[in-house]
């Protein structure tokens, strides 16, 4: 199972993600998860997540493929849970993988997802380890043969053996319920429109506060590490997100964040834009 309201960015993949005023410093990657994982046992879904009262929906709305960027929020070059590194791919293109495919419901629903969108779980979407957000799927149950498009917004399932982990209404659609998981393919769809994106380019998020007196502080005290560097504070989903860049490459990048956390900040992570 998992879960980032990630990551990434659901997640909160930022350190603004807290409800009192005392601001944190910027978490890791692993601690952003911790919501979704154990230390020292998988997550019981049964003990932790559920499903609404009430019958199965019978009625969904329909997902359709979409040229979209990706999410400013939910594509770190690597993130670690548990201990494991995942490499994010640059695209999703070719990507056709068998595996196991749970679902999540009621303990994360309009939390925020890695992507920074808020999950329903009533929209027909999915949780992966790797593939960039967004990304359309096209998932078939291999024990009855029934097929839906999802939108990959989210990060997961940490779980061993699976690789996708549904939406309840796609976990239902699918047929996934009662037993709870089932065999799949997962294969990468293209959309319709095949517009070519801008050109991506590497930031890094250095933290979230939730006034822009203390993000203001923030940026300040990182100019003084990095003074030739581009730094700017963004208010996003009502925080104030520090972030850095544009950078040229991921090596530039990667240059950065070692040099920052030789200087005792931690929590930094890079994404593409």
């Amino acid at each position: 199972m998992r879960r980032l309201s990630l990551v990434l960015m659901s997640l909160c993949t930022i350190s603004g993600c807290q409800t009192h005023r005392v601001e944190q410093p910027p978490l890791s990657q692993n601690e952003k998860f911790h919501r979704y994982t154990q230390a020292s046992q998988p997550m019981s879904r049964k003990a932790h997540d559920g499903a609404p009262p009430g019958p199965l929906p019978t009625k969904f709305e329909t997902v359709s493929p979409a040229q979209e960027p990706l999410s400013r929020y939910g594509n770190p070059t690597a993130y670690r849970v548990n201990g494991e590194t995942y490499q994010v791919l640059t695209t999703s293109k070719g990507y056709r993988k068998r595996g196991i495919a749970s679902w999540y419901g009621t303990k994360f629903h309009e939390h925020r997802t890695s992507s920074g969108e808020e999950y329903d779980m009533y929209a027909l979407t999915a949780a992966h380890k790797t593939l960039p957000l967004p990304s359309y799927v096209q998932v078939k149950n291999l024990k009855n043969g029934r097929k839906i498009i999802v939108k990959v917004n989210d990060r997961g399932p940490f779980h061993e053996g699976r690789i996708i982990d549904l939406s309840y209404a796609a976990g239902v659609k699918l047929g996934l319920l009662p037993e709870g998981t089932a065999p799949v393919e997962v294969k990468a769809l293209s959309s319709r429109a095949q517009k070519k994106l801008p050109p991506a380019h590497y930031y890094l998020q250095a933290g979230a506060f939730k006034s822009e007196a203390s993000a203001m502080a923030y940026r300040n005290k990182l100019l003084n590490i990095t003074p030739d560097s581009h730094i700017i504070v963004e208010e996003h989903l009502a925080n104030q997100i520090v972030r850095l860049g544009p950078m040229a490459d991921k090596k530039q990048a990667d240059e950065l964040i070692s040099l920052l956390k030789s200087k005792g900040v931690q929590g930094v992570f890079s994404f593409l834009e």
